[in-house]
């Protein structure tokens, strides 16, 4: 449970935290409320939500923000959670770009910076790092060292045996074993590292199409194909962080590929990775560049989502591409039976409805089980969104925690 703290339950100490807890929480769902508002929420009486309201204020985790308006009586005093608490922060990495982004405590995103990194060689990793970090602290109005945690996604996953990067040969620079060393060494706060798809769950379960759900598969689609797995609110990363490389899957209608780590490819990856949609395309008679892939398909689909009803070539272009996509999924579905499925990545939301709509029912011919589809609820930076997301967690824990 979030927020735990320590001692002895039941003590006034813990249960004072637990209702400081409770209060700033309810803020930050909710935004701005009056003592009054409070207590009826947690079922504190009124001179204890005033009792909770002065502690919280005098540690400088809520403050005092307008009145009511528009009400019988006299205005009510508005508290809201105080967002210069606390600052955490996240980095999207891939290769082309180091997005990095600072978000205070309630979530919102201060400050960000975007390196470009076009080309770039296997060394000065970590100068790119603490530089985008820099420059998005910069415009956050603040320093390195107020980051209270970092997240860093990146694609692929590091073995937490040898500490090295795998499934990602195509990111120069990431894969000296040495490196998370030379990162702790340069970096004030703590920080960790996630797979990006992984993170992109995390912003669907905290923001996004699965909230409420304990139990769901999500997959993406964009330069790559992967996919990430919550099982019991947890992520499943695997004994080697690879669960989820969906892309290396064997799948009927392309030929085995043997050693797919060094090949950076696999069945998957062939059938219904971002490269397939202009071949069908073109096999369809539909005139298309290839390439950049990710454009270029995204553009297809989307196209295809209003035209479909009007030119049959668009139709058959979204029945295709949504039976290479189920083919996949129905392996998954075998193994974990999840209640829902979340479809991201810019390829699978250009499709919008009519192939997300085309998935489901060729996936209900595929799979013994029925799994819920639903399209990505996180339309802007999910990777970056899901790093900021982790890390907040972790620093309102520390920092909410009213016991120490």
């Amino acid at each position: 449970m979030a927020g735990t703290t320590p001692g002895t339950p039941g003590t006034p100490r813990v249960l004072r935290a637990m209702n400081d807890r409770a209060a700033l929480d309810l803020l930050l769902e909710h935004g701005p409320l009056s003592r009054t508002r409070i207590g009826k929420l947690t079922g504190l009486s009124k001179p204890t939500a005033s009792q909770l309201l002065a502690r919280l204020e005098a540690a400088g985790l809520v403050v005092a923000t307008g009145t009511t308006e528009g009400r019988p009586g006299p205005n009510a005093q508005l508290y809201t959670v105080n967002a210069r608490a606390a600052y955490a922060a996240g980095l999207d990495v891939n290769q082309h770009r180091i997005h990095a982004a600072v978000a205070d405590i309630t979530g919102a995103i201060v400050g960000e910076y975007e390196l470009r990194t076009p080309g770039r060689s296997s060394s000065g990793v970590v100068g790119q790092v603490t530089g985008a970090l820099d420059r998005a602290a910069e415009a956050a109005g603040i320093t390195r060292e107020e980051v209270r945690r970092l997240v860093i996604g990146t694609p692929g996953a590091f073995d937490p045996a040898t500490g090295r990067l795998r499934y990602a040969s195509h990111l120069p620079g990431w894969h000296s074993p040495t490196l998370l060393e030379e990162l702790a060494a340069v970096l004030p706060m703590p920080f960790e590292y996630e797979n990006d798809v992984n993170l992109v769950a995390v912003a669907e379960q905290r923001v996004g199409a699965a909230r409420g759900h304990d139990d769901f598969a999500l997959l993406w689609n964009q330069e790559g194909l992967g996919a990430a797995l919550v099982l019991g609110g947890r992520l499943h990363r695997g004994f080697t962080g690879g669960a989820g490389e969906v892309g290396f899957l064997p799948v009927p209608g392309t030929p085995l590929v043997r050693q797919v780590t060094k090949a950076n490819s696999g069945g998957y990856q062939e059938l219904a990775g971002v490269q397939a949609v202009p071949r069908i395309a073109r096999a369809l008679g539909i005139d298309t560049p290839e390439q950049p892939f990710v454009p270029v398909a995204s553009s297809l689909l989307g196209h295809a989502a209003v035209a479909h009803g009007e030119d049959p070539r668009y139709a058959r272009l979204l029945d295709q591409y949504a039976e290479r996509v189920a083919t996949g999924l129905a392996s998954i579905v075998a193994v974990l039976d999840p209640e829902l499925i979340v479809l991201s990545g810019d390829v699978l939301v250009a499709g919008g409805e009519p192939l997300r709509a085309r998935v489901q029912s060729e996936l209900a011919d595929l799979a013994a089980s029925r799994p819920r589809l639903v399209l990505s609820a996180v339309p802007e930076r999910p990777v970056l969104r899901g790093a900021l997301e982790s890390a907040l967690a972790t620093t309102r824990d520390e920092v909410f925690d009213t016991s120490r």
